[in-house]
């Protein structure tokens, strides 16, 4: 370590920071994180964007599952978007709602519409509809049609509400399945080559086309789901919601669960930076103290520390956290602690020491015991202020492998499952067989917020480096 380096101010490192293009970069990137952290905290506080992450109450209902974000549709694609329609809304475009009382009889006639235009170039995700009944003596029974663009109606399937909340997935309903198809057959005279799914076939061009998935195309123009109704009692009532879910959704997407993806990437920022933070800091900062206390005094307490820190050098660090992990199910602050229990005796204490060991022999800590000062005004004043600069490039460089150390353990399956992490995003998408199904945004935006994180920190940490040591300053 060069004189100059050890001495070198804060204020004057500083301002020498800015004279390096890795240090401007690393700042302008910690500024942007820090600055999205303090965003997302304020915004979205931890206990509602836990319970966003958790899907409590349904609150993801209304949203397609797997949806690419909505950039997607700036290249040139032109991915549907999820159309909502409730009867509640009366008298907003393309929504009906009419009840018929029936003379001398206690009894009413319902009917909702619900029309949409549609002008998507692929097929919605999956087509629902949510069911709301108000009645005292009989369920009301209801008939749901679909009309497409230019073509008769279908009926799709009859409903009798046993409950008052009843959802019903048109996509997945083995009536609905069996009725689209018995009208596929009928417009192409026979059996298609390969069976379409309820979306292919409730919104598709009626010719040759429907023959095969490969070649079946979305019919553009004005759709309307209906439902014909009998209410029993003057005081009953049903209420519909329709939800034709699209493939795109917000600024980063959904998951298989239906989550917004920006949620975690969002919260994944500041968990990211307290995590790497804190880990690198005070592991750093405990191995400063060993290393000092190990390198003044020497003797038998240099070679107790020493013996110990030799002993969790040739432990196997990862699959000692593995084996933990495992065992216990840790949340991702008590996991904090056993890194950090596991890596206060590290190589940092060996190098720190040698660096004590040297600055003990100057002459102004000659001095410091000859007027009177104690070992530990020496420790503290003299020997660690001289070793911390030197130390603090290597402190922020290592945050990042702490970052990717928890996403490693959660693409592992073991990080904390409950809260919205970058790494728990990644093991989530990994799960799901993100990759093989072709959603790649959902790896590659969380992989991409790591990177950064990265860069923000390495840049940052090289730049300190070469202040405080300038025989890097030729690199």
């Amino acid at each position: 370590m060069s004189e100059r380096g050890a001495e070198y101010g804060w204020k004057s490192a500083a301002k020498e920071l800015f004279t390096y293009k890795s240090g401007i970069f690393g700042i302008t990137l910690l500024i942007l994180l820090v600055s999205l952290s303090a965003y997302t905290i304020t915004v979205i506080p931890y206990d509602r964007a836990v319970a966003l992450w958790r899907g409590e109450d349904e609150v993801w209902i209304e949203t397609p599952r797997n949806a690419k974000p909505y950039w997607f549709n700036s290249f040139g694609m032109n991915l549907p978007e999820t159309i909502v329609r409730e009867s509640s809304n009366v008298g907003q475009p393309g929504i009906i709602k009419v009840e018929t009382p029936v003379a001398g009889m206690n009894t009413k006639l319902l009917h909702i519409s619900f029309s949409f235009d549609y002008a998507f170039d692929d097929f919605p995700s999956e087509v629902n509809l949510f069911l709301s009944s108000k009645y005292n003596e009989s369920a009301p029974l209801l008939k749901v049609y679909w009309s497409k663009p230019g073509t008769t109606e279908i009926e799709l399937l009859t409903i009798l509400p046993r409950s008052k909340d009843l959802r019903v997935s048109l996509s997945i309903d083995s009536l609905v399945t069996k009725r689209v198809q018995e009208y596929v057959v009928s417009i192409l005279g026979g059996q298609p080559q390969i069976l379409l799914s309820v979306e292919q076939a409730l919104f598709a061009v009626e010719d040759e086309t429907m023959n095969s998935t490969l070649t079946v195309k979305p019919l553009k123009g004005k759709y309307k789901l209906t439902l014909e109704g009998t209410l029993y009692g003057s005081d009953s009532d049903v209420d519909a919601r329709m939800i034709v879910y699209g493939k795109v959704y917000g600024l980063a997407g959904t998951d298989h669960l239906r989550r917004d993806l920006m949620i975690a990437l969002l919260w994944g920022t500041p968990i990211a930076l307290a995590f790497g933070l804190t880990a690198s800091l005070t592991i750093s900062l405990l191995q400063l103290i060993i290393a000092t206390i190990s390198g003044y005094y020497g003797g038998k307490t240099d070679s107790v520390l020493q013996r110990i820190t030799e002993g969790y050098m040739i432990l196997p660090f990862l699959p000692f956290l593995i084996m933990i992990a495992t065992f216990y199910r840790l949340n991702i602050w008590i996991m904090l602690l056993v890194i950090i229990g596991l890596s206060i005796f590290g190589a940092g204490v060996k190098s720190t020491r040698a660096l004590v060991m040297q600055i003990k022999e100057y002459p102004y800590i000659e001095a410091a015991k000859a007027y009177g000062a104690s070992s530990k005004r020496i420790v503290f004043f003299y020997i660690i202020p001289k070793i911390l600069p030197p130390i603090v490039p290597g402190l922020i460089s290592s945050v990042p492998g702490y970052v990717f150390l928890e996403a490693a353990l959660s693409l592992l399956g073991l990080g904390d499952p409950y809260i919205p992490s970058w790494g728990k995003v990644i093991q989530d998408s990994y799960a799901a067989g993100a990759l093989y199904k072709g959603h790649f945004y959902w790896v590659l935006e969380p992989a991409s917020m790591l990177i950064l994180t990265a860069f923000a920190f390495s840049f940052l940490g090289f730049a300190l480096d070469k202040i405080v040591n300038p025989k890097l300053r030729e690199v």
